[in-house]
């Protein structure tokens, strides 16, 4: 990606297929004979232009069939996978997606072989990383365990934090100041002081952190606040009689949260998603898992968040660099696409079901991710991989 080529806020396209043929990926970086995944990056739903008030609308263009998509039963994923067995033999199923995208606890030694003399940066995401999926978002809270793991692997490895959360929500859930923290899927980036960065891109300027520490402070949808500003209110009104739904402000998208609302409802939320949407042609709608994520028509995501950090870190285009990514959203699939397509490192997909991913391993849940974060601990202080300085 050319971070220096244009200054102003890029415009939203439509992602580049993969293709395979181009991806020359080491074979070292590939376990058993996995080839490229082919799924596209987060889904974008066109919004219609029609009259307000129909349910027509929001089954028409799909969105009620990507709210069910979003968090479906397991059977179903079962099914979608094509995993022949029967519906209730789900450890079965998940040990046989496990052969495409293999546990990285089980094949820690494979990554750890591959990580020698090369320098690591770890990427997080939050909500079902390293904390549970929970029904109240705000209830989503680090473990004293987690934040250890974290605060550990921070000491060896530059270590961010990139989630859909408004990056001050996920430092004060956080709370650890060694870390870098990307909210709002990057949209929203506090990373360490370089000037070539600062001085390159007109959307990144000079700030201070907690400390007081000079940082820089990269924020390329900083013209649609008060667009999103305006919806979110908007949104909060116009939900506030749908039982169980939640409103978020995520400073640069918002979110409504519909897992707690009864499904008969959701054509309901969706409906009125898309009446405030549809005048608001500069905002797009995008699914998370029961959520519906209004975000600026803007060409950035959590895989540009990454290119973004590890150009901060003067990481970038270098051989001798591992990126990890873990990460168990939709969303994070851009920047397992970034490290896979680039030969870069490996992502890391957390999910308990099969699930078509560009990850190249996975984790069961956040338990599993504090026991991988642990082990890189473990292996560094036994003289593993180069710090960072």
């Amino acid at each position: 990606m050319d971070l220096k080529s244009n200054h102003a806020s890029p415009v939203l396209t439509d992602p580049a297929p993969i293709n395979k043929s181009r991806l020359g990926i080491h074979s070292s970086l590939l376990p058993f004979s996995q080839q490229a995944a082919s799924l596209s990056s987060t889904k974008y739903m066109t919004i219609p232009r029609k009259k307000p008030g129909k349910l027509d609308d929001v089954r028409s263009n799909g969105w009620l069939d990507a709210m069910k998509s979003s968090s479906p039963p397991r059977k179903k994923l079962l099914m979608d996978f094509n995993i022949d067995v029967a519906s209730d033999d789900a450890d079965f199923a998940y040990c046989s997606w496990m052969l495409k995208y293999p546990s990285a606890l089980n094949f820690f030694e494979q990554i750890a072989n591959y990580a020698q003399n090369k320098k690591i940066a770890m990427f997080l995401d939050y909500d079902g990383v390293l904390s549970p999926i929970v029904d109240d978002p705000d209830r989503a809270l680090l473990s004293n365990d987690m934040r250890c793991a974290v605060r550990n692997v921070a000491k060896y490895f530059p270590t961010a934090i990139i989630s859909g959360r408004s990056r001050d929500k996920v430092y004060d859930l956080v709370g650890l100041t060694e870390l870098y923290y990307a909210g709002s899927h990057g949209m929203d980036i506090m990373g360490p002081l370089s000037h070539t960065v600062s001085d390159d891109h007109a959307n990144c300027i000079k700030s201070n952190d907690e400390q007081g520490k000079e940082v820089n402070l990269f924020q390329p949808a900083r013209e649609f606040l008060p667009l999103i500003d305006e919806v979110f209110r908007t949104l909060v009104e116009n939900t506030k009689g749908i039982k169980g739904a939640k409103v978020e402000n995520h400073k640069f998208c918002a979110s409504v949260h519909y897992r707690n609302v009864d499904e008969k409802k959701w054509p309901i939320i969706a409906q009125c998603v898309h009446d405030v949407l549809k005048d608001y042609p500069r905002l797009r709608l995008t699914h998370g898992r029961k959520v519906l994520e209004v975000r600026p028509v803007i060409d950035w995501n959590k895989g540009k968040a990454v290119e973004f950090v590890l150009e901060s870190l003067g990481l970038s285009n270098r051989n001798d660099v591992l990126p990890l990514y873990i990460g168990d959203d939709r969303t994070d699939e851009d920047a397992f696409k970034v490290l896979r397509e680039g030969n870069r490192g490996y992502g890391i997909l957390v999910s308990s079901v099969p699930k078509e991913t560009n990850a190249f391993y996975s984790l069961r849940n956040p338990e599993e991710v504090m026991k991988f974060l642990n082990s890189l601990v473990a292996w560094k202080e036994q003289g593993g991989a180069k710090c960072i300085v």
